[in-house]
């Protein structure tokens, strides 16, 4: 048995209806996952589940969830020692940990993607890649920055982004 963190891209069902965490880990428990826990209301999962490839597990969430909500959402499944090893890699340690945010992606990100945000940033802010996750230190509101409307699922591939509080919470939750 090993532990897990599933990140959803999004729980907005539509403008007026967004997924309760309840209904959340109801789906986890109805797919067989054991112990599911929710971190804040924004589509972040724990929960436990027999040896089986996170791929797997991001497919099974994905096809329950839309049967579910009938709504597909991407979502993101890590191993309690690979979201260990992330919570490792955080290179602005010295930022604020509402202002540091990793886009987690399925795939590596493309450092030729990563080489086009850089005209959007403004001073003060920082990017790296670590371990094909994009690392960004907005060095101020995320909300008021030109790069934040640039980290699209078009444009970098399929990802989801958590603020280094969340990925220190989740990281709480699997120890």
């Amino acid at each position: 048995m090993s532990m897990f963190v599933a990140l959803l891209h999004s729980i907005v069902l539509s403008p007026d209806r967004r997924v309760i965490m309840e209904d959340l880990r109801a789906l986890a428990r109805e797919l067989g996952y054991r112990e599911p826990r929710t971190l804040v209301s924004t589509g972040n999962l724990v929960f436990e589940a027999d040896q089986i490839r996170p791929h797997e597990l991001e497919v099974a969430l994905e096809e329950g969830f839309e049967e579910k909500f009938g709504k597909h959402v991407d979502i993101i499944v890590r191993s309690d020692c690979t979201w260990m090893a992330l919570c490792g890699t955080n290179p602005f340690r010295d930022g604020s940990g509402d202002q540091v945010i990793v886009r987690v992606m399925r795939l590596p990100i493309d450092p030729e993607k990563v080489e086009a945000l850089k005209p959007l940033m403004a001073e003060g802010q920082r990017i790296a890649v670590v371990g094909g996750d994009l690392w960004i230190d907005f060095a101020g509101k995320p909300s008021q920055s030109k790069l934040l409307s640039a980290l699209t699922t078009q444009r970098l591939g399929v990802g989801t982004m958590r603020n280094w509080n969340t990925v220190c919470g989740l990281a709480q939750m699997i120890m």
